[in-house]
């Protein structure tokens, strides 16, 4: 099934099937750049990213300047600054974690970043079968409503 029906931003609910449409809730400021704070933080995604394009979500949050930098401050602390995990990682984790929250747009936005990273074929049917296991066993767990078994709590653990 095609998720995605072009620029129209029709997307299919995973569960009903039913269209959902999903429109812009701000409208991208025609100029973003032309506010200082804004461009500084766009000056330094391309420096940080080493690419010129400033993709949809960041200029979506263009329209609050101080929402752009706090928001860009964590991404790129999380994300782009060396840590325990390695770049490709971190990718798969956040489309793992997109997927759980339907959040379509960074679904597609990290895929092409873990892809860009060197994410395989093989790596992304894996990444989508532990998403799919766990939204599986997540929803009987709850559905269950199993009690914590005592070694899996870190409080009563010695």
């Amino acid at each position: 099934m095609r998720r995605w029906a072009g620029t129209l931003g029709v997307n299919v609910h995973p569960i009903s099937h039913r269209p959902k449409v999903f429109m812009a809730t701000v409208k991208q400021p025609p100029n973003p750049e032309s506010n200082p704070r804004v461009q500084a933080v766009f000056d330094d995604i391309r420096a940080t990213r080493r690419t010129d394009f400033i993709n949809n979500f960041w200029r979506s949050l263009a329209f609050d300047p101080s929402l752009l930098e706090a928001t860009w401050a964590e991404v790129k602390a999380v994300m782009a600054t060396p840590s325990q995990l390695d770049p490709l990682t971190k990718e798969m984790i956040y489309v793992a974690v997109s997927i759980a929250n339907a959040c379509s747009y960074c679904v597609h936005s990290h895929t092409a970043a873990a892809r860009a990273k060197g994410m395989t074929d093989g790596q992304h049917a894996e990444l989508l079968a532990i998403a799919s296991l766990a939204a599986k066993t997540n929803s009987l767990a709850t559905g269950l409503q199993v009690p914590l078994d005592a070694a899996f709590d870190a409080d009563a653990a010695s």
